[in-house]
């Protein structure tokens, strides 16, 4: 076996096998793991946001620990979810009319108009999705080249963390998508996926983080 390195995971020291992923770590480690597992059934995909800090460096990023390889000395501190006081409510049917969807998403979500351009939902995001431009092409009424952007949103909600002017992103974009799929064809890989879910077909794969990174 392979030489383990030390981690420093939420203030307690931890050992881990090099190659291994943060989420594997804390997996591995001696108390019960509760929250944070958004495919192990705690959550969605993105429940897994923490910030990282290197050895050696002063500076904190926000990754997601079940792609994130775990280096010696890192620091890292898995971030809560929380509700905010202001929740966007619309209903599905109300997306359905094309013609209205530019005055539908200015009413459903007014804050998209008060970007101050700050960039830090940019510099949150664990998938370098340019949640900016997104915001911004979705205030323009540019609603289909917003929606595009966002389709590697995984909901982590850091840019909603990160956003002064209380936007939520993510949930805009959640909305642009949910807009395009009602008022089109639905997505092929989406239906696929869906029918394996249905047979149970659907596995984990804890290691598929290894693949991409030697890629």
């Amino acid at each position: 076996m392979s030489e383990t390195i030390c981690i420093s995971i939420d203030g307690k020291v931890m050992a881990a096998q090099p190659g291994d992923s943060i989420l594997q770590t804390r997996l591995h480690g001696p108390d019960a793991v509760t929250a944070n597992i958004g495919c192990m059934g705690q959550g969605v995909c993105g429940s897994c946001r923490c910030l990282v800090r290197k050895a050696g460096e002063r500076e904190t990023v926000s990754r997601l620990a079940c792609e994130t390889v775990v280096e010696d000395g890192m620091q890292v501190s898995f971030i809560d979810y929380y509700q905010p006081d202001h929740v966007h409510r619309y209903r599905p049917h109300d997306l359905r009319d094309g013609w209205q969807a530019l005055p539908q998403l200015q009413q459903t979500f007014p804050e998209t108009a008060h970007c101050r351009h700050c960039g830090g939902c940019d510099r949150a995001c664990p998938r370098g999705i340019p949640v900016q431009q997104g915001i911004a092409l979705a205030s323009r009424g540019e609603l289909p080249a917003a929606a595009a952007l966002f389709d590697a949103c995984i909901m982590c909600n850091l840019c909603t963390l990160a956003c002064p002017e209380n936007i939520r992103p993510n949930h805009v974009g959640l909305y642009l998508r949910r807009a395009q799929a009602i008022q089109n064809l639905r997505p092929g890989d989406l239906l696929r996926r869906l029918d394996q879910q249905a047979r149970g077909q659907l596995s984990i794969d804890t290691t598929a983080h290894l693949a991409r990174s030697e890629s």
